[in-house]
């Protein structure tokens, strides 16, 4: 998937609703950083925008319905490897920032 710098992008977790899942994680990059995490059960959402040096502060939006992951004003740092984890779904996004 390719975006334009400062641009927004949603990496969609293919799901409606996430009430099945009882807990989603997005994790960046080769360091597997957890950057947003969805507990179901405990009715939260965190997003851990302050990680890798801020790259992520502000500009990481979670789909409260679906589980989406929205970022925004996006840069050439925030490219590489997504990887959604859930109790059923494994998906990986590949990001390319030109």
């Amino acid at each position: 998937m390719s975006v334009m710098e400062e641009d927004s992008v949603t990496l969609n977790t293919g799901v409606t609703e996430i009430m099945d899942y009882a807990l989603i994680l997005w994790r960046f990059a080769a360091e597997n950083t957890l950057i947003a995490e969805i507990n179901v059960l405990a009715y939260s959402i965190t997003v851990y925008d302050d990680v890798l040096d801020g790259r992520f502060r502000d500009r990481l939006m979670v789909d409260h319905q679906t589980g989406s992951l929205t970022i925004t004003s996006i840069t050439t740092q925030h490219t590489g490897l997504y990887k959604l984890l859930t109790n059923i779904v494994r998906k990986n996004f590949t990001l390319t920032v030109y």
